[in-house]
């Protein structure tokens, strides 16, 4: 008999019944024949931790996640991801560990057997216990109950002292959400402040880059740890109408020429746009936009300058997106956050490289319109609408440790709102971490360079004369928490960043000292 029979009761109330759930008695709950009749008849919220240290690890999760969702585990939500040391067993690789949310009608040993089953089909072992592994899932909550038997302890025993496991969990909660689940999991750690106060009193944001724990982004067979210092990204337009550089670089030899000039001066990644956003701009098809891509994604993916360096192209198409990473590209910039291509979503979560997701209403040819235009509050509604496209993305399958956001600075915006957004990245992201810690987290990127507000402010008519104010621009930008910097002149620009890195870095130091 299954856990129905065994507690006399129907199966819509067999979870709703007890809060507590003691059912290491009930034999009938171990055996796979019987385990189906536990599941239930609405979906439950559950999280589940993940973790790698053996193969390709970015991998490993990217196959469990994907057998996660055949086995009926609907993931909603993803942690940022941590590359941290070993615990316990301190002579093994280093680890990546995160944790997503999910609804599932799997009662939680039919859980259980599906994320055992996961492990084996990835090549995990009877080894040691806190040994290396390919794949570790661990159910750490489910639903708002207690489960109790021989082979299964939820909330899981140990998760209040690890804080690469209380990192992810407390990613996938914002400070807005209250609901009965996510009360009881705070109830759960036995603090009165819940989750929260256990991850401050165990360290908090401090214990990231420090003490054995790092949050990264995947990219290019590696991580970007973008705590470290600002990545400064050199901005390549072929196209003939950017209202920059439009016509300068349509040959394949002088995009060339200006990539080894940009890396020279310190560039971390090349983005290659063939589509001009400029206010007003036109529209090309597909086709064109790869006929002038394409040449010169080979040739600069071929530089052995680039060694070490990324490539983003700059689109909204999706067909674009495909065809650059099949061809090298490392991440995607689009400046309408898949606004523009329905299945933009759908193929960068089967491409699984870092998306940029950039706010901007309409499109180049409507951004600046009146409607546009109109903010009460332009950090507050930046950060609501970029957020619901995030999480969009997010539903489609894009972990949030894939996601870079763009206020888009210059796209439907006025000047006093750029300006605004300049000094208000905070305010930004303290506003999405009411509804996720996890997007609130990502890297942010601005790309300010040679914008008109700044020829309007300075008197400056002409692009190319704005390389100052640029400068200006970036170094508010960076002081006020920007992550990368999108810039066409790269060398000066690089200085600035450099100079803002010391100033954070030594204030951090000072700050650190006064503890």
């Amino acid at each position: 008999m299954g856990i129905l029979k065994c507690l006399g009761l129907p199966r819509h109330q067999v979870f709703t019944a007890k809060k507590y759930l003691n059912v290491s008695s009930f034999s009938c709950l171990h055996t796979e024949q019987n385990s189906s009749v536990e599941a239930l008849s609405q979906d439950e919220d559950v999280v589940i931790a993940l973790g790698s240290n053996v193969g390709n690890r970015v991998h490993n999760f990217k196959e469990a996640l994907k057998m996660m969702k055949k086995s009926g585990i609907q993931v909603t939500r993803h942690a940022c991801l941590y590359e941290t040391a070993p615990a316990y067993i301190t002579d093994q690789p280093c680890f990546i560990n995160s944790a997503v949310r999910a609804v599932t009608k799997l009662g939680p040993h039919e859980l259980l057997a599906a994320l055992k089953r996961i492990e084996k089909n990835l090549g995990r072992t009877d080894g040691i216990r806190y040994g290396p592994r390919p794949i570790d899932l661990d159910i750490l909550f489910y639903g708002k109950y207690k489960v109790r038997s021989d082979i299964l302890n939820i909330p899981h025993e140990r998760i209040w002292e690890r804080p690469f496991v209380i990192a992810p969990l407390v990613d996938l909660l914002g400070s807005a959400i209250d609901n009965d689940t996510v009360a009881s999991w705070h109830s759960f750690s036995s603090h009165s402040g819940g989750l929260y106060e256990l991850w401050e009193k165990l360290g908090g944001e401090s214990l990231i880059g420090q003490d054995g724990i790092c949050r990264v982004m995947p990219v290019a067979n590696g991580l970007l740890d973008w705590s470290l210092r600002t990545s400064v990204m050199g901005i390549l337009n072929l196209t003939p109408d950017s209202f920059s550089d439009g016509g300068n670089f349509q040959s394949v030899e002088s995009a060339v020429s200006q990539v080894r000039l940009m890396i020279s001066e310190g560039a971390d990644i090349i983005d290659i746009g063939a589509q001009s956003t400029r206010p007003k701009a036109s529209r090309i098809s597909v086709e064109e936009e790869l006929s002038r891509l394409i040449p010169v994604l080979e040739a600069v993916k071929s530089m052995p300058e680039l060694e070490g360096k990324l490539i983003s192209v700059d689109t909204f198409y999706s067909d674009v997106a495909s065809e650059a990473v099949s061809r090298g590209a490392h991440l995607i910039n689009d400046v309408s956050a898949g606004q523009l291509d329905p299945n933009m979503f759908k193929v960068i979560a089967d491409l699984d490289v870092p998306y940029v997701a950039m706010h901007m209403r309409g499109d180049p040819c409507t951004m600046q319109s009146s409607e546009n235009l109109k903010y009460d509050d332009v950090c507050k509604e930046v950060s609501s609408e970029l957020y619901s496209r995030v999480r969009q993305a997010e539903l489609s399958g894009i972990p949030a440790w894939r996601i870079i956001i763009d206020p888009g600075i210059g796209f439907s915006k006025k000047t006093e709102d750029n300006l605004d957004i300049l000094t208000g990245l905070p305010a930004i992201r303290a506003k999405i971490a009411k509804s996720s810690f996890a997007i609130s987290r990502a890297p942010i990127l601005i790309g300010p360079s040679r914008k008109r507000f700044l020829g309007d402010i300075c008197s400056r008519p002409s692009a190319v004369e704005r390389d100052p104010a640029t400068i200006a621009s970036i170094t508010a930008g960076v002081l006020a928490g920007a992550n990368i910097v999108r810039v066409h002149n790269v060398k000066d620009n690089c200085d600035a960043v450099k100079l803002c890195d010391a100033i954070l870095k030594h204030k951090r130091s000072a700050m650190e000292s006064r503890q």
